[in-house]
C-alpha cells in the first residue's frame, strides 16, 4: 500500500508542472512578456518548460527522483521569491506559499527517495 500512495503523491506533486508546461507551450509570446516584466530575460522560458516536463516526469516514473525533487525543490523557490513576492496581494501572497509547500514537497522525495515502483529501485539478489 505504501507503494501505491508514493506513486500517486509523485504524480500529484509533478502534475502541476506537467500543466504548467503544457500552458507556458502554448502561450509563449504571453508568458515571455510576463517574465520580462519581472526582469527575467524571455529566452528562459525555453529552459523551463524543457525542466517543467523532463522533471516532473522523471519524479514520477522514479528516475533520478532525488536529484530532479532537489532541482524542482530550488525552481520553486526562486519561482516564489521572484514572481510571487509582492505580499500585499493575497493571490500572491498565497502562490509564494504554495510554491514554498511544493518545494517541502520536494525535499521530502530528496530525504525519502521512492518507495518500491520506480525504475531506480535497487534489486536485491541472491547468490546461489
Amino acid at each position: 500500500m505504501a507503494n501505491a500512495f508514493d506513486l500517486i503523491a509523485r504524480i500529484l506533486i509533478s502534475t502541476l508542472f506537467l500543466i504548467s508546461a503544457y500552458n507556458k507551450l502554448f502561450s509563449i509570446d504571453g508568458t515571455m512578456g510576463w517574465m520580462e516584466g519581472y526582469g527575467v530575460p524571455g529566452i528562459l522560458l525555453y529552459p523551463t518548460i524543457f525542466l517543467e516536463i523532463v522533471l516532473p516526469l522523471f519524479i514520477i516514473i522514479g528516475y533520478y527522483a532525488r536529484i530532479s525533487a532537489g532541482l524542482l525543490a530550488f525552481f520553486c523557490l526562486i519561482t516564489a521569491f521572484i514572481f510571487h513576492n509582492d505580499f500585499s496581494d493575497q493571490i500572491q501572497l498565497i502562490l509564494f506559499f504554495k510554491n514554498l509547500g511544493l518545494a517541502g514537497g520536494f525535499l521530502f522525495i530528496v530525504i525519502n527517495g521512492t518507495k518500491n515502483w520506480s525504475v531506480d529501485k535497487e534489486k536485491k539478489y541472491v547468490r546461489l
